[in-house]
């Protein structure tokens, strides 16, 4: 979130096939440009036959913060997106949110997925208490006071509880707080594992998410620990760019392909009405 990148994609579509880019956002966030049928026409450009837009969903107070649409906007959102659908026929366009997980907050979620027929939901964890958002650089300052093992951990203990809810599909960037290159000293194999052993038990993917390349971090999200685990644990996959701009549409999956291949994984998630099928990419 918050950074434009404007880089070329890295895709080689002769090589390789390519799965769906699940992760883009539109600019009802406030921090993206281009509209949807923009980056339904990169995704074309690019060879991807698949794509989904998951915006930031609203929160239950519209003054939360200001990165994601208002609530009375949410209609428009899906009608941008069935507007995209209808201009490219060719392409399969999926309806999702990208839905901030706080505790307390998993009837709001719930609300929200009733209002319409999602394909899926991302569950991510921005927010480490109710005023600080790790990856938002206006408060990068906060880094300074804390360490970063507390940071991690809190952060680990809400995406084991967001995974442990059940009303995500996805589980979005795993190690989010790396963005900046904070990482603690110390083993963090024991919050990885119980995450990952959540998401399993719970029926949830992980997404290998290419913006961790365009950040100070200079890697995917997850690191190719939490991938290894996940893959050991048995935990499936999805890809994103996470783009906020037509230009990022899957800009940098061939090395997340490459990075999953060597790992060990060969297929990754469809999903349709909330129901999941693997594909082989």
């Amino acid at each position: 979130m918050f950074l434009f990148d404007t880089q070329p994609s890295t895709l080689n579509t002769q090589t390789m096939p390519l799965p769906a880019d699940y992760h883009m956002h539109t600019p009802l966030c406030r921090h993206a440009a281009g509209e949807p049928a923009e980056y339904a026409a990169r995704a074309v450009a690019v060879g991807l036959t698949e794509i989904g837009f998951s915006d930031h969903s609203p929160m239950r107070r519209d003054d939360f913060d200001d990165w994601r649409m208002r609530f009375d906007q949410l209609d428009e959102y899906v009608g941008k997106v069935r507007g995209a659908q209808a201009q490219f026929p060719q392409l399969t366009i999926r309806l999702a949110l990208e839905v901030d997980f706080l505790p307390g907050q998993e009837g709001w979620i719930r609300e929200l997925a009733a209002r319409h027929p999602w394909d899926y939901f991302i569950g991510s964890v921005h927010y480490v208490s109710d005023s600080w958002a790790v990856d938002d650089p206006r408060k990068l300052s906060e880094w300074k006071s804390r360490d970063p093992w507390d940071v991690w951990s809190v952060y680990f203990e809400r995406l084991t509880m967001a995974a442990e809810t059940g009303l995500f599909e996805i589980i979005g960037h795993a190690d989010l707080p790396k963005k900046f290159g904070c990482r603690p000293d110390r083993d963090c194999t024991p919050l990885y594992e119980r995450f990952l052993n959540a998401a399993k038990t719970h029926d949830c993917a992980i997404e290998l998410n290419t913006a961790g390349l365009r950040k100070d971090c200079k890697e995917i999200y997850p690191s190719r620990r939490i991938l290894d685990l996940a893959f050991q644990t048995g935990v499936p996959i999805t890809f994103g760019s996470d783009a906020h701009a037509p230009q990022e549409v899957g800009i940098h999956f061939a090395e997340a392909v490459q990075l999953a291949r060597e790992v060990g994984y060969g297929e990754s998630c469809r999903f349709t009405r909330r129901n999941r099928e693997m594909v082989t990419f």
